[in-house]
Formats: structure tokens, sequence, C-alpha cells
């Protein structure tokens, strides 16, 4: 995944330790889990279940260190059971919630899609904020559309597969695909960054369908 510099200037976030480093980071870096009544550890991608958050740096390698150390049973002082996908359920929600924000700018008519329309738009007078574009996409194009972003203008995301985005967008076989600047452009920025922490560059994509253990947001 790849994200350049962005106009958006960054909110201020609040900071956590995560629970396994003791690093103290910017909650935008990081994942929450809760423990549910059950026991289970269940991820909380946007911060809003009850109980007490335990927090997480946003990468798979900390969570398997969690996970090997039992720390999320320590940090709650009760038996948490990780689980062995809780660094699969965790991406796919990130996944989704991404998906979910895709959907909102669309609706919202914030979106831009396709490549001659992505192109007219960051020649524009006001760019977009986000370039996204499919990591499975025809390098060609790719390359002609991030040169012009490379260094400067839009962030450019391409932590989603072309499938992944035409599920969220209701369109066959999108590549390309611009937002402009707001909330959501932020929040895609933000979640894109803790998404590259759990899959690596060319990894086949989860499948998005609700686990037992998640909860929409």
């Amino acid at each position: 995944m790849t994200v350049h510099a962005s106009p958006i200037e960054e909110e201020r976030t609040r900071e956590r330790r995560c629970i396994v480093s003791g690093e103290i980071l910017p909650d935008a870096q990081m994942v929450r889990f809760v423990v549910s009544p059950d026991g289970t550890v269940v991820p909380d991608v946007g911060a809003v279940l009850p109980g007490r958050g335990l927090w997480i740096k946003a990468e798979r390698a900390m969570l398997d260190r969690a996970i090997a150390k039992n720390a999320f049973s320590r940090a709650a002082k009760k038996n948490a059971d990780s689980g062995a996908d809780l660094a699969e359920r965790t991406e796919r929600l990130l996944v989704r919630r991404m998906l979910g924000d895709l959907g909102l700018a669309r609706r919202a008519g914030q979106l831009v899609l396709g490549y001659d329309n992505v192109a007219r738009a960051l020649g524009g007078k006001a760019p977009p904020a986000v370039l996204v574009e499919a990591s499975d996409g025809s390098a060609g194009g790719r390359r002609k559309l991030t040169s012009a972003v490379r260094g400067h203008g839009p962030a450019m995301l391409d932590c989603l597969t072309s499938a992944e985005l035409s599920l969220a967008l209701g369109r066959e076989n999108v590549v390309h695909a611009a937002v402009k600047s707001g909330r959501l452009a932020e929040r895609l920025i933000s979640d894109a960054g803790r998404l590259s922490g759990f899959r690596a560059p060319g990894e086949q994509a989860l499948d998005v369908k609700p686990h037992r253990h998640e909860r929409e947001e």
C-alpha cells in the first residue's frame, strides 16, 4: 500500500499506549480491541464498542506478539480468547470500513470514477484529496496517473483490489477513482495506513462477509 503526501492537514488525534510494545502513538495508527462478555477479543476499528479499549499498533506482527504473549488477558485482567483468526478479522473490518466510506463518498457526490474523469479532476482547479488505484489494476494506467501525484497533490491509496472497489461502488471493473477533500477522504487515508500493517502488497483479498464476532459500524 502506498500513501503519498496529502494536502489535507492532519487533525489532532488522541494518543494511546500499545499494550504490547508500550509505544505511545496517535490512535489513528492503532487498532482498538475490546473483550466481549463471553471473553472473545473483538476488533473495534471504529473505536465505538463499549468496554475498556485495548490498543495495539496497527501491524500484524504486533498483533501476533500480543497473542503469543497473552497480552489481552493481562491487560484486561481476565481470560481473553483471541482466536486463531484475529488478524484476519481485523483486516476484514478495516477493508469493510474503507469500502463503506467509498460508498458514502459516491452517494454524497464526492467520488470521481474512471480513468478519464480522474485524470481531468487531477488537472482541475480543485483536485481531489485522494487517488484510489486498484492494487491489481493495469500497471500502465496506474503509472500515468500516479506519476502526476507523486511527491505532491493527492494521497495515493492502492491497498484495495478491483473486486473490492467494484463491490463498494456497485460497478464492474473499477480500477481508478478519486475522492474529494473532506472527512471521508481523511478517514480513507488513515484507514489505508492501518490496513497496510495487515495487508502486504499484492496479497490476496479476504472475503469481507461478516464474521459472527464482528459488528457492523
